[in-house]
């Protein structure tokens, strides 16, 4: 499963859910399915992400299992 910190880093510049969509070119409801893990983004929806939250994808996206794996 595809884990995510796009709620926090949001939260950190102060974004809404329509804010960061605008900036992305996705729907406010887009960005709350990210958020939950019920929607992995495309490689392209990635990038804007990571760009619009200053951060790179590495940093904002991993996979549950290399978590585990590293406990």
């Amino acid at each position: 499963m595809l884990k995510n910190r796009v709620k926090e880093l949001r939260a950190r510049y102060g974004f809404t859910q329509s804010d960061l969509g605008t900036q992305v070119d996705v729907t406010r409801q887009t960005i709350a399915f990210i958020e939950k893990g019920e929607f992995s983004p495309s490689i392209t929806l990635s990038l804007k992400l990571a760009k619009a939250l200053q951060t790179n994808v590495n940093d904002l996206f991993w996979l549950e299992e290399d978590v585990d794996h590293e406990k």
